[in-house]
């Protein structure tokens, strides 16, 4: 099962961990780990390669691991980017659990 975390400090998410291979079907052909990764990676290029914000990113391929931590002290337009962007992850995410609940869980923390 894929777990995707969501970190938040009062009302704003600060970064996310998602973790482990959902086991929907062979490495290669599962749809679920595909679009977790893909909206994942959208994120994260968003934030780091178009924003320009250098949020900490730590990827670790043997057990499928992505964490993104936003830095502290960002303007009032990055940061409300921001958040729109991590919540539609957090929105996206959770529509993929309620279509495969044995493979994806979402949680806040």
């Amino acid at each position: 099962m894929t777990t995707v975390t969501f970190h938040t400090e009062g009302s704003a998410i600060t970064g996310f961990d998602a973790k482990g291979h959902s086991g929907f079907a062979q490495e290669g052909e599962d749809i679920v780990c595909a679009a977790v990764t893909s909206a994942v990676r959208l994120v994260e290029c968003t934030v780091n390669d178009v924003m320009g914000l250098c949020a900490a990113v730590k990827i670790r391929e043997q057990d499928a691991f992505i964490s993104l931590r936003l830095p502290g002290g960002l303007s009032a337009q990055a940061d409300s980017t921001c958040q729109a962007l991590l919540t539609g992850l957090m929105v996206y995410l959770t529509e993929l659990h309620d279509e495969y609940p044995d493979y994806i869980e979402v949680l806040e923390a």
